[in-house]
């Protein structure tokens, strides 16, 4: 399918308001980075907890996130899972007190902000000890029979079927369907207990090693992806168009960094595995440019590099189009309805896709330009002028 056809566009011709604006882009983005000493980086890369909720309820995001930042020292990330009822809390800790310490914070604060003031227990945040200390008297009071392994195997049999539910339940009489729950035990259960309208799922800590492990280890493969893509078209191509890939590929990388830190978001692990699908994304765009240019030159022997550089672009439009106007569709969708949790990954693959896709023409192919010319400006200077000849301007092997 060709959306384009016979087209005669002058893209190097329109090259320096590109260049112009990737210039400016890079200088703002490199200075919002040496002011703020750096990206922000999410928890992933800083050390810290991540606690996993989940709601009976659709959970009032900004409501939560208020709430807890005034009570949580540090960083703070409230995100919901889209489509779900679930939150990521995300903290800045340093080890397992801490994380105690904030964990209980949160509960006591949304505990506040949605469940009673009765004094129950709630059901769906306690543990096995908790629930037996608190149905120990009361059951022996009413005469239940129960012994104390029996009283355990109770319990568990209660978060056992919790945990079935997806760790939250709507209503104590559901409980009526586990083993050992008789009438009576049903009564003491909602007599001395509470349903609050979320649970804690799960609550893990990143210490600040792994984080800075992780940062090192997130950048070396950005390092590893690139160096393999330049020994790569250094060998299928000439090592100039391996180097202008690269050059381009560096461009896309650092404006996108450079955009996070001036829109004041944080660089987590998702954002890289968007960056490295952006490296790979950019790079092949180019190498099909690239491939089409070194078709080119078998043919049109004739022609100037740059004429011969505007007419593989032209070639290639309708494939540049479909491919990455298809592809920028799909990350905008996600950018805007995709939630918090992705909008970082989503919002490096709109700006990548876009920055990438006008480097491959407006950066990566100006290069191969000033690289013949300079040197043939090497020439003119240590020789005297010749007559031009189709092979003195074929910069790539056949």
């Amino acid at each position: 399918m060709e959306l384009f056809k016979n087209t005669n566009f002058d893209f190097l011709g329109k090259k320096w308001p590109f260049i112009i604006a990737s210039l400016v882009l890079t200088a703002a983005g490199i200075g919002s980075l040496i002011v703020k000493h750096g990206p922000s980086y999410g928890i992933d890369f800083n050390g810290g907890a991540l606690m996993y909720l989940r709601f009976n309820q659709e959970p009032p995001i900004g409501k939560i996130r208020s709430a807890l930042v005034s009570k949580i020292h540090g960083d703070v990330s409230v995100q919901q899972i889209t489509g779900r009822p679930e939150v990521l809390v995300g903290t800045e800790v340093t080890g397992e007190k801490e994380l105690n310490t904030n964990r209980q914070i949160i509960e006591d604060t949304l505990r506040s902000l949605f469940g009673d003031s009765s004094g129950k227990l709630d059901l769906n945040n306690a543990s096995d000890g908790q629930i037996a200390d608190r149905l120990r008297d009361p059951l022996l009071q009413a005469n239940v029979p129960l012994s104390e392994q029996q009283l355990q195997d109770l319990v568990k049999a209660i978060n056992a079927y919790r945990a079935s539910k997806g760790g939250i339940l709507h209503s104590i009489d559901e409980l009526s369907t586990v083993p050992g729950v008789n009438p009576a035990v049903l009564q003491s259960l909602k007599q001395q207990c509470t349903l609050g309208p979320f649970t804690i799922l799960s609550a893990e800590v990143v210490g600040p090693k792994i984080g800075a492990d992780l940062r090192r280890q997130a950048i070396l493969a950005t390092l590893y992806a690139l160096g393999g893509m330049l020994v790569y078209i250094a060998f299928r191509f000439e090592w100039i168009y391996g180097v202008a890939a690269v050059v381009a590929v560096f461009h896309d990388t650092i404006i996108t960094i450079g955009l996070f830190s001036l829109f004041n978001k944080q660089i987590s692990l998702t954002v890289v595995a968007a960056l490295l699908t952006l490296v790979g994304y950019s790079m092949n765009d180019t190498i099909v440019v690239f491939d089409r240019i070194r078709e080119n030159l078998k043919i049109l022997r004739r022609e100037s590099l740059e004429n011969l550089i505007n007419i593989s672009v032209n070639q290639t439009l309708s494939r540049t189009v479909l491919t990455s106007g298809l592809t920028l569709l799909t990350a905008l969708s996600l950018f805007l309805f995709g939630g918090q949790v992705l909008n970082g990954f989503s919002f490096a693959l709109v700006v990548g896709i876009i920055v990438g896709t006008y480097s491959s023409i407006f950066i990566a192919s100006p290069i191969l330009v000033f690289w013949q010319n300079f040197l043939e400006s090497r020439k003119r200077a240590v020789a005297p002028p010749a007559k031009e000849t189709a092979g003195s301007r074929k910069v790539m092997r056949s």
